[in-house]
C-alpha cells in the first residue's frame, strides 16, 4: 500500500523530534500502522528557517518557506501543525481541513480557544483532528480519557500538567528557596522560558485542563470560563508550613463533576504527602482520574521535550493512518462524545466551588485572637481541621497562625476572610490556598 504522505509545519524542538522518531522507528511504525508514513514536505514561516530545516531533513524532503503551499499540496494526506500560538496556526489548520486533509497538532492554546470551531469544520469535511501531544507531552492521557475509560462515568481529574511550575515548586520545597531565585535557576536550566508568564501564571495548565474536561464530561471547550491562578505569589513560608502539616503544594488543574455543573480550575493546591501525585517531582507531569467503574488511575511521565512529545505526535499519525479509509461516522469522536450527545452543563463559578482551605494569618501575639478568628469561622459554618501556631519571622509580638479547614463553599470562605482581615489584630494580608484530599 502506498505510504501516507505527511506535511510537517514547524521543525523546532518537537518538529525535529517528530522527524527523527519517524525516521529511526520507520519499520516499527509501518508494522503498527499497516502502511508507511513518510514526511513528504516541511514548511517554515520564512526563507531563513526553511534553509535551516533543509539542512536537518536533507535533500530528500523539500522545505518551503510558505506553510500555505504545504496545506494546498494535493499530495499531502495529513498536516502536522507544530508552530504553536493562535495565528497563523488557526488559519492553516482550517485551510488544511477545508482541503480535505487530516490534521495532527500539539497546539493546546489553539484547541482550548478554538477547538469547537476546528472540530466542527473537521466533522463537516469528514476528516480527523488528532491532538494527543497537546496535553502532558508523551503521556497518553487523551487516548485514555477518550477510549480507554469510555465505559466509565468520570467523576474528576486532577493533574500536574506543567513541568516548569512543578520544577519550581519542587526546588522551593527541597531547598527552602524563594520563588524568584528558583525561577532564575529554571530559566538557566532551560525549564522556563525567558518570558515564563504562561507557565507560572497557570495559563498553559488551564489550556490543557480545558481540553481534558471537554473529553471527560462531553462539553464544549470553554477556556474563557476556567479559573486560573499561578504560583508567582506563593511564598516559601507556606510551603514549609504545609510540609509540617503533612501536605505538599502543587499547581493542580482540577475539573470535577457536580450536581449543578462542573468545576474548571487551576491553582496552587495542598495535597496530602502520602498521595502518589504529591511525590511527583522536578519537571515531570502526572494526571489522576477518578471514574466510577475503574476507580482511581494515575498517568505519569514526561510532559514536554522533543522526543516525549514527538512520541505522542507519531502515535496520532499512526491512529490517523489506520482510520484514513474508515467511515467518518464510525471514528472515535474528537471529544469522545458524539456531537448530538454533547451537553451544555455549566462551569461553576469559584464562589460555588466546594473545597478545603489552608489559611495563614499574621496576628498580634495576645490573648483572645484565636478565639475571635474561630468564632468568625463558626459563624460562617466553616469547621476547622487543624491549627498550627508558630513564631513569626517578621518580628516579636506577632505570630503566624495556620488553619486547615474542612470542605466549605468558597463564597462563604471569602465572606469569613473579609471579616477576619478587618480585625485590628490581623497584621498582614491573609494567605489563602485550597486543599484537596484527592481520596
Amino acid at each position: 500500500m502506498k505510504p501516507i504522505q505527511v506535511g510537517l509545519i514547524g521543525l523546532g524542538t518537537v518538529g525535529a523530534g517528530t522527524f527523527h522518531v519517524l525516521q529511526r522507528n520507520q519499520a516499527e511504525i509501518r508494522g503498527r500502522a499497516g502502511r508507511g508514513i513518510e514526511i513528504a514536505m516541511v514548511a517554515a514561516r520564512n526563507a531563513e528557517r526553511a534553509k535551516a530545516f533543509q539542512a536537518i531533513v536533507g535533500d530528500g524532503v523539500p522545505c518551503v518557506a510558505d506553510p500555505q503551499q504545504l496545506v494546498d499540496n494535493p499530495d499531502i494526506d495529513i498536516v502536522v501543525e507544530l508552530i504553536g500560538g493562535i495565528e497563523p496556526a488557526r488559519s492553516l489548520v482550517l485551510k488544511a481541513i477545508a482541503n480535505g486533509k487530516h490534521v495532527v497538532t500539539a497546539n493546546k492554546a489553539l484547541l482550548a480557544l478554538h477547538g469547537s470551531e476546528i472540530f466542527a469544520a473537521a466533522r463537516e469535511k469528514g476528516v480527523t483532528v488528532a491532538f494527543e501531544a497537546a496535553v502532558a507531552g508523551g503521556i497518553p492521557i487523551i487516548k485514555a480519557l477518550r477510549e480507554g475509560l469510555t465505559a466509565n462515568r468520570i467523576e474528576w481529574i486532577a493533574g500536574i500538567i506543567n513541568g516548569t511550575t512543578n520544577f519550581i515548586l519542587s526546588e522551593m520545597r527541597s531547598k527552602g528557596l524563594d520563588f524568584a531565585t528558583v525561577l532564575k535557576e529554571a530559566q538557566r536550566l532551560g525549564y522556563a522560558e525567558s518570558d515564563p508568564t504562561f507557565d507560572i501564571e497557570g495559563v498553559d495548565a488551564a489550556h490543557k485542563l480545558t481540553i481534558m474536561s471537554a473529553i471527560a464530561f462531553g462539553v464544549p471547550v470553554q477556556f474563557d470560563k476556567a479559573h486560573v491562578e499561578g504560583i508567582s505569589s506563593l511564598q516559601a513560608t507556606d510551603i514549609k508550613y504545609a510540609e509540617q502539616l503533612g501536605y505538599r503544594i502543587k499547581l493542580l488543574g482540577i475539573t470535577r463533576r457536580r450536581e449543578n455543573g462542573f468545576e474548571l480550575r487551576v491553582h496552587p493546591t495542598l495535597i496530602p504527602a502520602s498521595r502518589l501525585i504529591a511525590n511527583v517531582e522536578g519537571a515531570m507531569n502526572a494526571v489522576v482520574v477518578q471514574a466510577d467503574a475503574v476507580g482511581t488511575t494515575l498517568y505519569y511521565g514526561k510532559g514536554a521535550g522533543a522526543e516525549p512529545t514527538a512520541s505522542a505526535v507519531v502515535a496520532d499519525l499512526v491512529d490517523v493512518t489506520r482510520l484514513a479509509t474508515a467511515d467518518p461516522d464510525h471514528r472515535v469522536p474528537h471529544l469522545a462524545f458524539q456531537p448530538d450527545a454533547m451537553s451544555n452543563t455549566p462551569v461553576l463559578s469559584m464562589a460555588d466551588v466546594k473545597t478545603a482551605f489552608y489559611l495563614r494569618l499574621v496576628v498580634a501575639d495576645q490573648a483572645g485572637v484565636l478565639s475571635r478568628i474561630t468564632t468568625i469561622l463558626a459563624e460562617h459554618d466553616i469547621s476547622i481541621d487543624a491549627v498550627l501556631q508558630r513564631e513569626s519571622a517578621d518580628g516579636e509580638r506577632q505570630t503566624d497562625l495556620i488553619i486547615l479547614t474542612h470542605d466549605t463553599v468558597e463564597g462563604r470562605m471569602n465572606e469569613a476572610l473579609a471579616k477576619m482581615q478587618g480585625l485590628p489584630t490581623v497584621l498582614a494580608p491573609i494567605v489563602k490556598l485550597r486543599k484537596e484530599e484527592l481520596a
